[in-house]
Formats: structure tokens, sequence, C-alpha cells
């Protein structure tokens, strides 16, 4: 007795004529009655008693329907797994990510993402940039998101956001009221530098030498939300990418553009070695969502009072 049939007899036995069944199935009355007959054929016994137009169930017909219970409880769990994967609703995704990425555009993209997707799981670390091409290399993570990118091979790459630093500063402090601020106008004031090595230290000490301007930090941090953090506590001004200052909503900082232009650019990374998942593409698309959310609301469109 294959699936269908035992569907069938399911039916029957549930509504106790061929006509109701058929309408739940679909399917013809006379496919219906035809089908109970080679059933009985084949089982070589009796599975309902006729009487005044209604089908009774014989206790075989009841044995078969109590033992494939499990069948049908079996193959309900298989369709919705098979939904779930084709609406990408399940499933395991790792990510690693840069801590300016880490704490501000990926958190609201995983918000949005299983939200609408609960029985997925999620392994997240943030790690320095070496630490991601080494994640993604090893396939310890399908995805990873980094600020700035030098070409490695096997590591496949898309944009996803491109800004420029910006300079952050305690709301009183006495340039907080201008709209620009150049490398110029830092100098000999308290200013949070980041650490000489990294790929965005570098990036701020080249932007002071282009100005012409001396580059002296009052104190050097090796994280931008740690240079957001003291800018905000007083300690001086920052040049930071433009993420990490979301990460409070902007509280307790001003954040202005800086010059010269610096750019940021933000970048997701997976291995060529695999195909990606559907789960890793649809939180992709998420985050794509997140970074047009975040071009409306770059510093250089709120570098008045509302940036404070």
């Amino acid at each position: 007795m294959n699936l269908r049939q035992l569907e069938i007899l399911r039916a029957v036995i549930r509504h106790r004529t061929t006509v109701a069944a058929a309408d739940e199935l679909a399917l013809s009355q006379p496919a219906v009655s035809n089908a109970l007959k080679t059933m009985e054929a084949q089982a070589g016994f009796a599975l309902f008693e006729r009487v005044n137009n209604r089908l009774f169930p014989t206790t075989e017909a009841m044995a078969l329907y109590k033992e494939s219970e499990a069948i049908f409880a079996l193959h309900a769990k298989l369709e919705n797994r098979v939904r779930d994967l084709r609406e990408n609703r399940s499933g395991h995704l790792a990510l690693v990510a840069t801590p300016p990425l880490a704490y501000s555009i990926i958190p609201a993209a995983l918000s949005g993402f299983l939200r609408r997707r609960p029985e997925t799981r999620v392994f997240f670390d943030v790690r320095r940039y070496e630490g991601i091409i080494e994640g993604v290399l090893n396939r310890v993570a399908e995805l990873g998101f980094a600020l700035g990118l030098t070409h490695h091979p096997g590591i496949a790459h898309e944009v996803v956001h491109t800004g420029e630093m910006v300079c952050v500063l305690p709301p009183q402090h006495p340039l907080a009221d201008r709209p620009v601020i150049s490398a110029a106008d830092l100098s000999g004031l308290p200013f949070i530098g980041l650490e000489r090595g990294t790929r965005l230290g570098e990036a701020v000490r080249d932007s002071f030498a282009r100005a012409g301007a001396p580059f002296q930090p009052t104190v050097e941090v090796r994280y931008c939300n740690t240079a957001c953090v003291l800018a905000a506590a007083g300690v001086g001004a920052a040049v930071v990418d433009p993420f990490s200052p979301r990460q409070n909503g902007w509280t307790g900082l001003a954040v202005r553009p800086f010059a010269p232009t610096t750019h940021a650019v933000a970048y997701m990374l997976w291995s060529e070695a695999e195909p990606l998942s559907r789960l890793a593409k649809a939180f992709l698309n998420e985050v794509r969502k997140e970074s047009a959310l975040l071009e409306r609301t770059a510093p250089h469109q709120q570098h008045g009072a509302g940036s404070d």
C-alpha cells in the first residue's frame, strides 16, 4: 500500500463517504471508489462496511489508520522542512566582522533577519581584519565583514557601503559648531589617534600628511569604538569610521565630516571555494538594506544639531 492509497484510506475514514473524501483530496468520486477496491484486493480483506450509503471502517482498517499516523507525521515534518529551506527560515549561519561593522550595521541586519527566521541559528564572532580573512578562508565563517580590503586569493567580495571617515567630539568642544573639521583644525588640541599599523590608523595618518598637518595624538587606541567612548567622555576629538559613532545612536557625540576626505569602504567577504548558501544570500540582502538606510542617515546629512 503506497502513501497515496493510505492518504485516501484516511480521508474516507474521517468523512465516511467517498464524495467528501474526494472533495478533500481534489479527486473524483469514482477515483476514490476505485482506489478503495484496489486496496482491498491488495490487502486481501475488507476495509469498510457499507451501511446506508456510508462507509464504516473495519477493525483492520482502523489498525492501518493508527499505524499510519507516524508516517504522516513524519511526512508533514519533512514538508515543513522543505518549506523552511525554500523560504530560508531555518539552518545555521556563521559570521565574522571587524568591530566597526560588528557593532553597527550587522546587529541591525541580524535583528530583521532572525525575526523572520526564528529557527535559524547564528554564530557571530568579532575579530581584527586578519582574523576575518582567516575565518573566511578556513570556512570557520561563511561570511566576513571588514573595512578595507587587500586582494586575497580565494576570497570573493562585494562593497556593502562606501562612506567617509568622520570627526567625533564632545558636544561642548570648541570645534563642535563647525560644519566640517579639517586635519589642520585639530592641530594643538587634545586628539585621540588610532593605532599605528592598523588599516584605519594608517589611513588617518595619511590624511594628516596630505593636509600638511602634524599628527600628534594625546591618546592612541586600537579600535574606533574606543576612540568614540573617550571622545564622548571629553578626552578629545578623534577621526573614526562612519559606523562606530552609531553604536549609541550618536548620544554624547558631535559627529562632523572630516577633511581631507578619507574613504572608509565596507566589504562583504566569502570563500570562492564553495557557493553561498541560500541563507547566506538572504542575510547579504539584509545587509544591503541596512547599507541603503545608512546612506540616508550619513553624518554629512546630519551635521547640524541633530547629530549631537
